[in-house]
């Protein structure tokens, strides 16, 4: 699960650890071409200082279609993506990890991946967008699938002429007509047209009608009941894997208390001409950007500032920033709800600082949308594709909000990450409080601790919670929230986690260990470290099944059992999920 401060975020890295990942061929520009989901980011480069104009980032290589690295929004949904480099995310989704936390993030996984197995090379005819000539399939083609499966990335699965057709929203028993949208070397890809057998798990009514050309929600055809055995599945398939877990049990997922609506962040693209501007998420491996105005998994509230700013737009004729020139002035909105309260917090990220502009857009918005107490501008005049600069500037007088998570209160800075379900982070908060089972006598380490809120709810059965960033801000926060909780006997450090951990453990040890990584899992000496305490047990908390399931596989080397494993529906009508495992130790 993603707790980290987003100062450091690139939304996009937070991916799990693999290979080089193939792009698609450049889709075009009409309405049909393919979209990136929410928590996946624009084509990564390198943010570099800002130099002379630059040309448009390179065409992506040609090839098999691919689902990118993170969202938009920080964690997974379909509207709202995140041109950084999210955990993102999530996936919403949390900021990855320095070198010294990990190897860099992994890109997302494919979806033309087979399961269990690494995509093929891209051949010559794969890298220039060409169709294998070894099949009759080709682009265009309308063809009649009776789909078997379903992949860990929602595509449903069929057999065509020995080739695996890979059918966005296909589901297990149907027998849908389709559209060849790509052939590639092993598989193709195709979109629905008609069911002529329809599935009893298939949602007769989806809640957006964006299905089409957005595909940010990869259940959402699904019912709701359907995505939770779902889920469960593709972690038991992920932790199946390895021997070493055959034993573990795997509980039902464990439901988001709301299936919509329930995305309380989201970090958005501007883009277009102030007299029509665009506010939305980038199309995949494109820079082309999809309007989102009422996305069905954002707060209402969120919605309601996207329209309030795009309005603003037009009234001020806000200049909108342009990549490929570098002038402009607007380049992303960023809009954060506090619940149960409903404040909002809308930060404008601007190339330069156009006060007067900034000024006149806040009013705007304020005027229209009461709710919003808090706004903010973050001046990013990189020409990288991370979302927010170094310098803030408030234009509100407030410049904090407060969430809570059942009774335990958050305060939310600008670059805070939090997360963005609070229902279900209060879910596995309380499930990691649950299996920890503590009686007022152990010294826990929360690893990963992000703005504290493992450590909060865990430090009133505690003895000592010692909770170990990397993110100097987030620790701050995490201090903040500790005093404000009146959690006396939590305390926070910021540094490299494996040599805390070590420095820790001479100074007392630990009797429960909490793990809260990135996307890409933990570094092996994060591993070995925690390992080396030998603390009675460990909770670990992931949302990455498959880098969970090569974490616990190397723990019980390390000489801890999995015992059981937890899925929880942080994203609801995505394809993610969260885990909570426990392990202890087995070796004396």
């Amino acid at each position: 699960m993603k707790n980290k401060n987003e100062a450091s975020k690139r939304v996009s890295t937070e991916k799990a650890d693999g290979g080089a990942e193939k792009q698609a061929p450049r889709p075009g520009k009409g309405r049909n071409s393919e979209f990136k989901p929410f928590w996946e980011t624009d084509p990564a480069k390198k943010e570099k200082p800002k130099t002379p104009r630059q040309q448009d980032p390179s065409r992506p290589a040609a090839g098999k279609p691919a689902a990118n690295a993170d969202a938009t929004s920080a964690a997974p949904a379909k509207a709202s993506a995140s041109p950084e480099n999210p955990a993102k995310l999530r996936g919403e989704s949390r900021p990855g990890p320095v070198p010294s936390r990990g190897s860099a993030a992994k890109p997302a996984a494919k979806p033309a991946a087979r399961l269990g197995q690494d995509a093929p090379k891209a051949t010559h005819a794969d890298r220039h967008g060409g169709e294998d000539q070894r099949s009759n399939l080709r682009s265009g083609q309308i063809l009649e699938l009776q789909i078997a499966s379903t992949t860990n990335e929602g595509f449903g699965v069929s057999m065509h002429e020995g080739k695996r057709v890979l059918v966005a929203g296909g589901l297990p028993g149907e027998l849908l007509v389709a559209k060849v949208t790509y052939v590639g070397r092993r598989e193709a890809f195709a979109n629905t047209l008609k069911c002529l057998k329809v599935s009893a798990d298939r949602q007769p009514s989806p809640a957006c009608g964006l299905g089409r050309v957005c595909d940010g929600c990869g259940l959402m055809q699904m019912r709701y009941p359907a995505q939770l055995n779902w889920k469960k599945s593709f972690v038991t398939r992920e932790l199946r894997k390895y021997p070493s877990l055959a034993e573990a049990r795997i509980y039902d997922t464990l439901a988001s208390p709301k299936e919509l609506n329930y995305r309380n962040t989201a970090k958005l693209v501007v883009a277009g001409k102030f007299s029509d501007p665009v506010i939305g998420i980038y199309r995949r491996n494109t820079h082309d950007v999809m309007e989102i105005d009422n996305c069905s998994l954002h707060h209402p509230l969120i919605n309601k500032v996207v329209r309030a700013t795009k309005a603003g737009i037009k009234k001020g004729k806000v200049q909108i920033y342009n990549p490929k020139s570098e002038m402009g002035l607007l380049r992303y909105l960023v809009v954060r709800v506090a619940e149960p309260g409903d404040r909002v917090m809308v930060v404008f990220v601007t190339s330069d600082q156009g006060y007067n502009e900034m000024h006149h857009l806040a009013k705007f918005v304020q005027q229209a949308v009461p709710e919003v107490t808090v706004i903010a501008q973050n001046i990013n005049n990189s020409t990288g594709n991370v979302i927010f600069g170094h310098k803030d500037r408030f234009i509100s007088k407030l410049q904090t909000l407060r969430a809570y998570v059942g009774e335990k209160s958050f305060t939310l800075s600008p670059h805070s990450f939090f997360q963005v379900n609070g229902g279900a982070a209060r879910i596995i908060y309380e499930k990691v409080r649950e299996l920890a089972a503590l009686k007022g006598t152990e010294r826990v380490i929360d690893v990963y601790c992000g703005i504290g809120g493992i450590s909060l709810f865990l430090a009133e059965k505690a003895r000592e919670v010692v909770g170990i960033e990397f993110v100097e801000a987030a620790v701050a926060d995490a201090t903040v929230n500790a005093a404000q909780n009146k959690a006396a006997n939590c305390r926070f450090e910021a540094g490299d986690a494996a040599h805390l951990i070590d420095e820790i453990g001479a100074d007392g040890g630990a009797e429960l260990i909490v793990l809260n990584p990135p996307r890409k899992g933990c570094d092996e000496q994060v591993l070995q470290s925690v390992a080396g305490l030998k603390p009675a047990r460990i909770i670990y908390v992931s949302c990455s099944p498959e880098t969970l399931s090569r974490d616990l596989d190397l723990l019980s080397r390390l000489g801890y059992r999995t015992l059981e494993v937890h899925p929880v529906d942080m994203f609801p009508q995505t394809i993610h999920v969260e885990d909570v495992a426990l392990l202890e130790r087995t070796e004396a």
